[in-house]
Parts: structure tokens; sequence; C-alpha cells
């Protein structure tokens, strides 16, 4: 099944690298562009794809209410930010919008492509430099005053998570702890039940949260 794709992006240059590098990857293709929060409401309002490329600053207002409109209409579509900003807040405003992803434009364009297919297949990507602005933001809004958490998570489960913050893969954190991918899944899937999250992104911003991961 062909992976059909919108595209939110003011800057037409990077607009059109991201639809070629798109159209060109096997089993996907761009079904539909918009260059504004105008625009892209109407391009929501039509629908008509899998997977949702948003940009945050856009001409006339935030893409983050493009992507919390798209949220609400309930389909199974991912919801993919692709911007140059790594503001903590932004980050953070999107994913409670309802982004399952959060890429920086100063990743190669391949990045795009391999985030598609992973959000596709239930992950959710987002680059090192997110994970970690996520994690110091959660932590650093906790008091040093509050007594030390007591955490859900089973020493191995906040360990895969503290690797997924860094940035790694599945397969990678797999690597690193000389355990199997489907071993690395059953933890993921006990940490998403456990902090009641879908999401990497959504994990990751309520482990740090509750002061579950640390930033080193």
């Amino acid at each position: 099944m062909v992976i059909r794709v919108a595209i939110i992006e003011d800057d037409p240059i990077l607009a059109g690298r991201f639809a070629d590098a798109v159209n060109a990857a096997s089993g996907m293709m761009v079904v539909n562009k918009a260059n504004s929060v105008a625009s892209g409401s109407g391009l929501v309002d039509a629908g008509g794809y899998d997977v949702l490329l948003c940009d945050l600053g856009l001409p006339d207002g935030d893409g983050t209410t493009l992507i919390a409109k798209e949220a609400a209409k309930g389909r199974d579509t991912d919801i993919l930010v692709i911007t140059q900003f790594a503001d903590q807040q932004k980050v953070l405003d999107s994913i409670r919008a309802g982004a399952r992803g959060y890429l920086l434009k100063d990743q190669r364009i391949e990045s795009c492509v391999e985030a598609i297919m992973e959000i596709r297949r239930g992950g959710s990507p987002i680059s090192p430099v997110i994970a970690r602005r996520i994690m110091e933001q959660m932590v650093e809004d906790r008091s040093a005053a509050l007594p030390p958490p007591v955490s859900p998570l089973s020493e191995r489960e906040t360990e895969v998570l503290q690797l997924l913050a860094r940035g790694f893969s599945y397969a990678e954190c797999g690597d690193i702890l000389h355990v199997s991918l489907n071993t690395i899944g059953f933890h993921v899937k006990n940490i998403y039940r456990k902090l009641e999250v879908n999401s990497r992104a959504e994990a990751l911003f309520e482990a740090g949260s509750q002061g579950l991961i640390s930033r080193n």
C-alpha cells in the first residue's frame, strides 16, 4: 500500500526537496501541499493522506494549530513536525497538539523518508537534540525540594527509555543492552502502558515531567 503524504511548508525550495525525496522513495507519494495556515487548513479539511508533514513557523501563524486540527479529526493519520525550531516550548506544544514525530530541518533530507516509514510502523521518530531538550525542560521544571519520585518503571525499562531519549533506535538499544529487537519492543510496550502514553515523544515528556530519566 502506498503511503500518501501531505506537506505544509512555506519555503518552496525546501518543500520541493521534501516532495522529491518522498516521490523518489518506494511505496510513498506526495498527494497535496500547502504553504500557510490558511491553505493548510483547507488541506486538512480535504484529508486524503496518511502522513502530514507540518512546519511550525508559517507566514500567517503557528503550524501547531494545524496539528491540533488534524488530531481532532480522529483519522488514522500520523503527524510529523519538520521545522527549524528546537525551542523547548514549541516542541512541547506540538506534542500536546498531536504530533508523533519531530525532526529538524538541518537533518539530511533522507531522514524525512525514514521518519515517514518509521511513524507508519508505529514509531515516533525524534531527533536526538529534540529528545534531549524535552528531557532537560522537564527535569529543570521540577523543584529540587520535591522528594525523589517512585518510578513505575523497572530498571531495565528505565535504561531503555534513557537510550531512546538519547536518540537511539530500537535496534541500537538492543545492541547496547545485548538483547533482541523483540525484547526492546516488549520493554517499550510496557513503558507506554505504565506511563499511559502512545509514542516516544509522549513517553519522554511524561518520564521527564515525573523525573524518571536524567539528562546525562
